[in-house]
């Protein structure tokens, strides 16, 4: 019988200081997350520096207490896996320097995690016939991708946006209408209480560039609406705004996503990132997989959140690899998928 291999996973490359036991990259046997939105929330986004010294505060009892959860010693761990890019500079050298200490005192090899092929992982923490190959639809505040997982470790992006990340367009939308931060949960659930069809916003097309995004459009086309509105003293139905501006969205995504799944011939797309916890893109992807005879799966929405699971599972694939890094590795703010 093979032994079981346990990572310890560190995530802070936001405004999440967060850390995770993963046995064998699918069985989460601790997650601990401590969020900073409420302290973020007061300035309408995330304050770089702000974020960095909180991840210092925190770190140290987040791991303890992931240890703690999952009932084990750092002794009888077998790797840390950290996420060391891309993010905010300042928090990623956190939890690299945090890891990189952990596994010089432990004697335990250190593992870097990319943060969006972490994101990906976590859809095998809860679907364990999940393997590659398989289409992932990646969407966050900071990136939005469409990425073909080859194998566990290795990836090929078939669509990016050219502007604004989904979740980014999200946020100033939310803030335009005056939901605040973080403005993708606030806008799903204002939404529900607006016709998506009440107003006509874009959907962007790339000529020559069938997969890729760019919600640069419709985030100035809300803002434009709200504008005229306001001159010409027209009263804003925010909740049909809401409802219109993520349908146009929804509809963007799960377009491409569906037609890439199609043309490659892929038979499972799976979603990844913090906007795959959105009800409408779930419940539209869900639809248009069933009508493509496609199969769908996507994580919890702990797991599509910042989390220091998907962080560990990814690090098992990467530690069972042979990938290891030394005392030198460093925060990458702009890693690209796929890098090593």
């Amino acid at each position: 019988m093979e032994k079981d291999i346990l990572i310890l996973g560190i995530e802070s490359s936001c405004d999440e200081t967060a850390a995770s036991v993963v046995k064998n990259g699918r069985q989460v046997m601790s997650n601990v997350i401590s969020s900073q939105i409420d302290i973020h929330t007061l300035y309408g986004g995330v304050v770089p520096e702000i974020a960095s010294r909180k991840h210092v505060e925190r770190i140290n009892q987040v791991i303890g207490q992931a240890l703690e959860d999952a009932g084990v010693s750092l002794d009888e761990i077998d790797a840390v896996s950290v996420t060391y890019g891309p993010g905010l500079v300042g928090a990623l050298l956190v939890g690299v320097g945090e890891a990189k200490a952990i596994a010089y005192a432990a004697g335990k090899p250190l593992v870097g995690v990319h943060h969006i092929e972490g994101h990906i992982a976590a859809n095998y923490l809860e679907h364990p016939d999940l393997e590659p190959p398989f289409l992932c639809l990646v969407v966050s505040g900071g990136h939005t991708h469409l990425v073909r997982v080859l194998e566990y470790g290795k990836f090929e992006i078939i669509g990016y946006t050219h502007d604004d990340a989904a979740g980014e367009a999200f946020d100033k939308v939310a803030r335009a209408i005056g939901l605040g931060y973080p403005g993708g949960p606030k806008i799903d659930k204002l939404a529900k209480e607006g016709n998506p069809e009440a107003i006509s916003f874009p959907r962007a097309k790339i000529d020559g560039c069938e997969y890729d995004f760019s919600f640069s459009g419709v985030k100035s086309a809300v803002l434009n609406y709200l504008n005229g509105c306001e001159m010409k003293g027209i009263e804003v139905n925010r909740a049909d705004v809401a409802a219109s501006f993520q349908q146009a969205v929804v509809d963007v995504l799960v377009g491409r996503a569906i037609g890439a799944a199609k043309k490659l011939g892929e038979k499972r797309i799976a979603v990844a990132g913090g906007v795959a916890s959105n009800s409408a893109l779930r419940q539209a992807m869900k639809q248009a997989c069933d009508e493509a005879g496609i199969g769908l799966c996507y994580p919890s929405p702990v797991y599509c959140t910042d989390n220091a699971a998907m962080i560990a599972s990814q690090g098992y694939y990467e530690y069972i690899s042979g990938t290891r890094h030394g005392l030198d590795l460093n925060a990458v703010p702009n890693l690209k998928i796929g890098q090593r």
